[in-house]
């Protein structure tokens, strides 16, 4: 094998890569299904976290303004509280 022959496999491997690369940047950009960003308005967020033992969690979970209390562990999840306002949270 010879140095040009290297040359060649190394060039035809970067080649490979970018049309990769650049497929991927494509399908980015004229919104293939599965490929693209996340929309710009999140409807769903987690607010807060709380570790109540070593494996199980407290979440405050928002969805459109609406917030619920859920414990998640290894036996699963179950809602404490569900439709508490946003807007009340946090004042004393």
């Amino acid at each position: 094998m010879t140095f040009i022959d290297i040359l060649r496999y190394f060039g035809a491997l970067l080649l490979v890569l970018a049309m990769v690369g650049g497929a991927g940047l494509l399908a980015r950009r004229f919104g293939v299904p599965g490929v693209t960003k996340a929309a710009g308005i999140k409807r769903l967020a987690v607010v807060e976290t709380l570790m109540i033992g070593p494996r199980q969690r407290l979440l405050i979970l928002r969805r459109d303004n609406v917030e619920h209390l859920v414990l998640s562990g290894p036996d699963g999840v179950s809602v404490i509280e569900n439709s508490i306002s946003a807007s009340s949270v946090g004042t004393p």
